[in-house]
């Protein structure tokens, strides 16, 4: 009886460039995690279909408001940009990192270095564009956008609050040179729309040329306004960092 030996075809080896080139990237909104002074931050990175290594892309960063923080390191897409961006994509061409905060009680700016971390994670993972990096938030997270812009405004190219709040003696000075576009609504209980327009008049007396829209009749919740009605990605994407803030 003869046996028959059954040779395994030799194939030609696929060059390791190109098998980096064909291994699919994921996107759409995934889990992440930074480590911050031996504590572990959960937080979400979305990331469009359309994704491609081979050229830059703007990145949002968006900071969620209190009803959204925890440790689970997912409900706080579920309101705000997150929720915009499932009903229209194509409106967010955009790589958005979304932290979360643990906890309600702590301010934004308590999270600074992990939220900072965060994004500089990003920009280790995927192709971004430095000078097209973008600060929103809604309610907590417009106090945040407006705190997180004063202390690195070097790093943003635009910013978004909604809804927010802050000090403008501390805020105004830092950011006057910085595009803003601010959103409320005018029936807002939780944050009387007089806080977004006190951070405006403020930073228009500091030689900056905010933009404010108030929503007639609107609550606390001008943010699915903000984030699906209006041009805001579009906005975002007309400017970019000047070159003396590299």
């Amino acid at each position: 009886m003869l046996a028959i030996l059954a040779l395994p075809a030799v194939l030609p080896a696929t060059p390791v460039s190109q098998a980096v080139r064909q291994t699919p990237i994921p996107t759409g909104f995934l889990f992440a995690r930074v480590q911050v002074a031996e504590k572990a931050y959960p937080y979400v990175v979305y990331v469009p279909r359309e994704y491609e290594p081979t050229k830059k892309w703007p990145v949002v960063v968006f900071l969620h408001g209190a009803g959204e923080c925890g440790t689970d390191g997912l409900k706080h897409v579920a309101q705000g940009l997150g929720t915009a961006i499932l009903w229209n994509a194509a409106k967010w061409p955009f790589v958005v990192v979304m932290p979360q905060k643990p906890a309600v009680r702590d301010a934004w700016e308590d999270h600074d270095t992990a939220v900072m971390a965060m994004l500089d994670a990003a920009f280790k993972q995927y192709s971004l564009d430095a000078d097209r990096v973008y600060l929103t938030g809604l309610s907590q997270g417009g106090h945040g956008t407006w705190a997180l812009a004063a202390r690195h405004p070097e790093r943003w190219a635009a910013i978004a609050p909604i809804c927010g709040y802050g000090d403008p003696k501390v805020i105004a000075d830092p950011i006057k040179a910085l595009p803003v576009w601010c959103f409320h609504g005018d029936a807002d209980q939780a944050v009387p729309v007089a806080q977004s327009q006190a951070m405006v008049d403020a930073i228009k007396a500091a030689g900056g040329d905010p933009k404010l829209t108030i929503y007639p009749g609107v609550g606390h919740n001008s943010w699915d306004k903000a984030y699906r009605d209006e041009s805001l990605a579009e906005w975002f994407l007309e400017h970019r960092r000047p070159a003396k803030a590299r």
